[in-house]
């Protein structure tokens, strides 16, 4: 199997997000297209939860919404590290 390029964010991409990305082509297409902000919130998103069932919902919400063309996790205050002020949430 050939090795797919990732399109690097910010942050840096976990091994399981990599792998998620790396199974499907559709999904990886459409985090490619993504801006390094908006892959960078995403990755934010999926990694600050505590507990690995929860990380493992962010992963699947953020592949579900990814082929809706959802650009960026909904709800949420931003990435603390790019917005001071989301800091309180977290």
């Amino acid at each position: 199997m050939s090795q797919k390029t990732i399109n690097e964010p910010l942050h840096e991409l976990p091994d399981d997000l990599r792998s998620i990305l790396n199974s499907s082509s559709e999904v990886l297409e459409k985090w490619n297209n993504l801006t390094e902000l908006a892959r960078n919130e995403w990755i934010c998103w999926v990694t600050i939860v505590k507990k690995q069932e929860t990380r493992n919902e962010h992963i699947a919400r953020l592949c579900r919404d990814l082929l809706r063309w959802i650009k960026r996790p909904c709800c949420w205050p931003g990435c603390p590290h790019r917005r001071p002020n989301a800091k309180k949430y977290f």
